[in-house]
């Protein structure tokens, strides 16, 4: 599987760095333009020597992504939208870098495998009332910060569960707010109210293929790892700082693989194998067997696809 785009003119990158696309481009067309290429290409080198002889210097975009080896500044810096675009007078407007920077630090959007919204059925937030905090806190390592609330950390954050609220809060650093992530608020629920005991950890560790329910991972019940291939499949670099920024844990597993955390006692394994000339770059994701103790198969679906949704977020620029 080849991440590059391929053009009739032959092993091109018609997508520039800073995220223009010059074969939707006339002036590509006419031959007065050509395109940048991305970060790694070898049109961004070509094209950086033009500009400076022709100008006496270069697209700050183009040299940046050049210099820290970045294919595409939009799917692959941490910092944008930085200030080669907010100082800049192209290729963006105020309007579009200011929604990208709004939209990137908000919570993911969430749908069910049949593509409508998804929501936290209200009879789960009654069941959950009726439990003893101290009992959950005791069998899932959540900490108890008030009568009616508890906190757990989640990948790299704190999160904390109202159960008057009935919703899920973040630190905005001045204090807790309501912070609507709708897939992590469900399984959060569907957790607290099946777990029963202090499940052993490290007995077995499983693929889909191995649980109880693994005819339920098929067709739109699959787990979501094309996005993370076509993210991370030229780039083990960008996957390895984005399992360490979700405090994942390095294992022996594949060419780059990483526990992580989305709640104490609930580790997930993601194994990721580097694409060469004759196989495809792989990703497998694994998880103790003591996940069907807790959730049913929509469950784990719906948890590893949450995480899945954070390596993609990598590192936020706040």
């Amino acid at each position: 599987m080849s991440l590059k785009n391929n053009s009739i003119w032959g092993d091109t990158m018609p997508t520039g760095a800073c995220g223009i696309n010059c074969d939707v481009c006339k002036l590509n067309l006419l031959g007065t333009c050509s395109s940048c290429g991305s970060g790694q290409s070898p049109q961004a080198e070509q094209k950086l020597a033009a500009q400076q002889r022709l100008f006496g210097s270069t697209c700050a975009i183009l040299g940046c992504a050049k210099m820290n080896q970045i294919e595409y500044c939009l799917r692959d810096c941490h910092q944008f939208p930085c200030d080669n675009f907010t100082q800049g007078p192209y290729p963006f407007s105020e309007g579009y870098l200011q929604m990208q920077e709004r939209r990137r630090k908000q919570s993911p959007p969430a749908f069910a495998p049949d593509k409508s919204p998804l929501d936290v059925p209200a009879h789960f937030w009654d069941d959950l009332q009726k439990k003893d905090l101290n009992t959950l806190c005791n069998l899932t390592l959540f900490n108890r910060v008030s009568p009616y609330q508890m906190v757990f950390h989640f990948l790299n954050e704190d999160v904390l569960v109202d159960f008057n609220a009935r919703c899920l809060m973040r630190d905005n650093g001045q204090g807790w707010e309501t912070s609507p992530d709708p897939l992590l608020e469900l399984v959060t629920v569907l957790y607290l109210n099946s777990v029963k005991m202090l499940y052993p950890l490290g007995k077995e560790i499983v693929g889909v293929k191995d649980l109880k329910e693994a005819h339920f991972f098929q067709g739109p019940h699959a787990l979501k790892i094309q996005p993370l291939l076509k993210r991370y499949g030229q780039d083990l670099g960008g996957f390895k700082d984005a399992a360490k920024y979700l405090e994942g844990r390095p294992v022996e597993m594949a060419d780059v693989a990483y526990q992580l955390f989305p709640f104490p006692r609930i580790p997930i394994y993601f194994l990721f194998w580097q694409g060469d000339a004759e196989f495809d770059p792989r990703i497998s994701v694994l998880f103790d067997r003591s996940i069907e103790e807790v959730f049913a198969a929509d469950g784990i679906w719906g948890l590893a696809n949450r995480v899945s949704t954070a390596l993609l977020q990598g590192p936020v620029n706040r």
